[in-house]
């Protein structure tokens, strides 16, 4: 609340004041039971006094609602007012003894409470000058023993000590009231960046009192426990049972919250951290703050890390392996060319020649994890680029003309917007892998790329193979790095792959269609390039 505003508030109980005491002083004299010594020694002084002051409280109200004059020189006003009154009632009471000074103590504190410096001072001498002016008249025109100079100095006094001390307190308590308004704006503006970073955390976060009552989510957390309605205040329970029941467990172990633990929720795994805030020592009334993160993003993320530190290691040393491997594998072919070795021996050079070319498959594969987030986008047509990538394929392995075919089933021209390396090493992958599956197949080995869709509801190319089927407990460990099923391969074909796809927006998966093997490569609406973009 501002300065003037509190001031016109005071303003009003103090016109409140007046008008409740004017009142009461003219029924106490209409009535006759007006106590002594009020107005003995001038009754008609007394009553023409009171009946003023009854005019001029009521008339204040109308100046007061309109707020002008500036409430300074209402306060001016009103304070000359109230002094002129009640020395006129001290005087017409028998002076400083009768105890109608000390009303003018009260007008003399408010006026000291809303003004400021030495005109509060100033209203407090006038006042002493007054009381001392009505004993000097007194002394004067008056009894000799209705004068009491020693009372009314102390009377003087009094008024001067209680302005200075209002002024002090007054200035006191608007400090304290500004201070108390600028910490209650740094709070609120705290606060409010509080909210806002929460909002904004990738890390759910949610709040929850000692009933369970859940008090701030952001929107993480509505996401991670699908819970995009429930309202604030409502159970932890409506957002999630497995949640709550987990809160519950923890409370009765009286954990101090720094573990994590594995919730399985829907519509995902998480892993939760419980932390209490609030009223130590007694578990049942402090609330519990709650982080929430996807088990499968921490995972994907800490596996991501593990890579990227690989990759970088295998860069560091690759040009370290590669030398020693050149020169081993140039030993190998020099010893392989010597016509006077045993059969036996050859068989050894085959084994070095082979397993340096292994190794060089691995440095280059481990070396390409580095340059997946490297996009290059362009325009591909992917019916024209299917026929060229073939015929690259047929000319690499003549053998595979009588087992890879292309079955085109779209239904107009797809064009994608993708990295053209990318992708000639995705379908390099898939398609050597098919090839050599194919092969292992009892019936004739065969290898499909089909391409289907259409721009508007998604297309996507599979690489389909009869050869055998992959096992239940191979399934969930395709995509995984150095996963392989034979001796020659890296276990990194897949795994790149689904990189790179994932890089260009898309989305690489393994299907089984009855008796064949398929990979899928579904390409994302943002992916495809409309007639219409």
């Amino acid at each position: 609340m501002q300065a003037s505003q509190k001031a016109w508030r005071i303003m009003r109980l103090l016109t409140v004041y007046r008008i409740i005491l004017a009142l009461l002083l003219m029924v106490l004299i209409s009535t006759g039971y007006l106590p002594e010594p009020l107005g003995e020694e001038a009754p008609r002084l007394f009553l023409i006094t009171a009946s003023v002051y009854v005019v001029v409280t009521l008339l204040a109200i109308y100046p007061l609602l309109l707020r002008t004059p500036a409430y300074t020189w209402q306060v001016y006003f009103y304070t000359c007012v109230d002094i002129v009154v009640f020395t006129l009632m001290m005087h017409a009471s028998g002076g400083v003894a009768s105890g109608v000074g000390m009303l003018m103590v009260v007008s003399i504190a408010n006026a000291s409470m809303l003004l400021a410096g030495r005109m509060s001072v100033f209203f407090a001498a006038l006042a002493s000058l007054a009381v001392l002016g009505q004993q000097f008249y007194t002394q004067l025109y008056g009894i000799a023993s209705a004068y009491n100079y020693s009372m009314a100095g102390l009377l003087g006094l009094t008024l001067i000590v209680t302005s200075v001390l209002a002024t002090v307190l007054a200035r006191q308590a608007r400090e304290s009231a500004d201070l108390a308004h600028s910490r209650g704006v740094d709070l609120a503006n705290m606060s409010e960046l509080t909210e806002q970073v929460i909002s904004q955390m990738a890390t759910g976060v949610i709040v929850v009192d000692e009933q369970h009552h859940v008090r701030l989510v952001n929107e993480a957390a509505r996401r991670l426990l699908d819970a995009p309605s429930q309202m604030l205040g409502t159970h932890l329970q409506q957002f999630s049972i497995e949640l709550n029941l987990q809160l519950r467990l923890w409370r009765g172990q009286s954990r101090q919250g720094h573990e994590k633990r594995s919730v399985e929720t829907l519509p995902a795994s998480l892993l939760v951290q419980m932390i209490k805030v609030g009223r130590a020592g007694d578990d049942t009334k402090t609330g519990v703050l709650i982080f929430l993160e996807d088990a499968a993003a921490v995972n994907d993320q800490s596996q991501q890390l593990r890579l990227a530190a690989l990759g970088r290691l295998t860069a560091g040393i690759a040009h370290e392996i590669r030398n020693p491997l050149s020169a081993i594998r140039h030993a190998g072919e020099l010893l392989a060319e010597s016509d006077k070795l045993p059969p036996e021996d050859l068989r050894l050079t085959d084994i070095i020649q082979e397993n340096t070319a292994r190794v060089n498959r691995i440095v280059e594969d481990v070396l390409q994890l580095g340059n997946r987030d490297r996009v290059f986008g362009e325009e591909i047509l992917l019916n024209k680029y299917l026929s060229g990538f073939i015929e690259e394929i047929y000319c690499l392995y003549p053998d595979a003309r009588s087992v890879l075919k292309i079955d085109d089933q779209s239904t107009e021209p797809l064009t994608v917007y993708f990295d053209s390396g990318h992708l000639h090493q995705i379908l390099s992958n898939l398609c050597q892998n098919a090839l050599n599956f194919a092969n292992q197949s009892l019936a004739s080995p065969s290898v499909t790329v089909l391409l289907a869709g259409d721009a508007t509801r998604g297309c996507y190319l599979e690489v389909i193979n009869n050869g055998p089927v992959v096992l239940p407990q191979e399934k969930e460990r395709l995509f995984e790095p150095f996963f392989t099923t034979t001796s020659k391969g890296t276990g990194l074909g897949l795994y790149l792959s689904k990189e790179l796809a994932q890089a260009n927006q898309c989305h690489l998966a393994h299907r089984q269609q009855n008796e064949n093997t398929c990979f899928r490569l579904s390409f994302g609406p943002q992916a495809i390039i409309r007639e219409s973009d």
